[in-house]
């Protein structure tokens, strides 16, 4: 692993890497790897092409810097094309700016989402002995000022991804970005999606069920200071050499659950509280993802096992998400002070208790979780 000294050179490209120190005057990179600097230097050939080199005092290159090094060629192309007193970044495969959630939420909140909001069902539907129980000892229902923004949730859950539309292309950049820690823009088809675990190369395929706000939530886990070590540390599990799982399709799943989880009403007490909706379904996703990371590394789950996680979670996030939003409360705390996601095995009080957990379930599909009574959703 890598780690990194903010530059003080002026000739660094815009959107290089903060831990390369590039000079074109000495035609040099330095990088601090492994606690080691990596000098690696260009040299011009007769023909015009450029060779790179490296030089150690002691060290050899690990594969790790090996790849550092065909980064730095990368980066050293587009630094010939930065035009002097120009300001900007001039390479065509200039960098797409970053996108933050609010301004994401914003498009939608401006955007005419008359046909999505068509097809929301914002509770579902009870008859008989059904609604009679929900009215004597269900939750509370979602206060009126309120409904609005659930149904904003709603509409953009039934939204899909539009490679058209900029904002939705920027989003998915973003993500793509933030977890890999690329700087620069990637394509919008191929096989780069499958490596972050969409299941294949057009990430609007895997979207079915949760709409656009699969999107938008994986967007804020990337984008919030205090959940995106929580991100990366999911995603490093995710890659595991045996317990790995599609990190992006088990997103989706999770968002899937919250959306099931807000049209029972299983979060209006929360939202009434806290007098908003977003927030909560925000954080209730990110604290379900963090329940599905522990129970995953501590219990040695497999992909074989997600059916089984996955409706234990829609259980869990149903029946106490309080529980669940107090948890990653917790985890957020200590995780400024250095708690890792990796060292929470037997932490009962971080990620709540596993006696709450049903033993003796039938064995259902990630397909078998329903959104409404007619609609299954796809599976991992």
């Amino acid at each position: 692993m890598c780690t990194y000294l903010r530059p003080e050179v002026p000739d660094s490209p815009p959107g290089s890497d903060p831990g390369r120190q590039w000079s074109r005057a000495s035609r040099n990179l330095t990088i601090i790897s492994n606690h080691k600097h990596l000098n690696i230097h260009r040299r011009t050939q007769k023909d015009g092409r450029d060779t790179f080199y490296s030089s150690f005092s002691e060290l050899l290159l690990s594969e790790g810097d090996s790849l550092e090094v065909l980064r730095a060629q990368e980066e050293w192309e587009a630094v010939e094309n930065i035009q002097p007193g120009a300001g900007r970044w001039q390479s065509p495969d200039r960098p797409g700016q970053l996108i933050s959630f609010n301004e994401a939420l914003q498009h939608f909140q401006a955007a005419d989402l008359s046909i999505c909001r068509e097809k929301v069902q914002s509770a579902v539907s009870r008859r008989g002995l059904s609604a009679l129980f929900r009215c004597l000892f269900g939750p509370p229902q979602l206060r009126d000022g309120l409904q609005e923004e659930r149904d904003l949730i709603l509409a953009i859950a039934q939204c899909g991804l539009d490679h058209e539309d900029p904002v939705h292309s920027r989003v998915l950049q973003t993500i793509y970005k933030k977890l890999t820690g690329s700087r620069f823009d990637c394509a919008l088809y191929g096989a780069h999606w499958e490596e972050l675990g969409f299941q294949g190369s057009n990430p609007a395929t895997d979207l079915r069920g949760a709409g656009f706000l699969a999107l938008l939530h994986l967007l804020y886990l990337v984008m919030d200071s205090k959940t995106l070590l929580l991100a990366h540390e999911i995603f490093r599990l995710s890659q595991h050499h045996i317990q790995h799982f599609p990190f992006c399709v088990m997103s989706v799943n999770i968002t899937r659950i919250v959306i099931q989880a807000l049209r029972e009403e299983c979060l209006s007490k929360e939202c009434n509280r806290q007098h908003t909706v977003i927030p909560v379904v925000n954080n209730l996703y990110a604290a379900t993802f963090l329940r599905l990371a522990y129970v995953w590394r501590t219990q040695q789950k497999t992909i074989l096992d997600s059916s089984f996680v996955l409706k234990d979670l829609e259980i869990l996030a149903k029946k106490n998400p309080k529980q669940l939003l107090r948890n990653l409360d917790a985890y957020l705390t200590k995780g400024t002070e250095g708690l890792s996601l990796m060292e929470l095995s037997g932490a009962q009080n971080v990620s709540g208790s596993d006696d709450n957990y049903p033993k003796n379930l039938t064995f259902t599909g990630v397909c078998d979780l329903q959104l409404d009574t007619t609609e299954r959703v796809q599976a991992v």
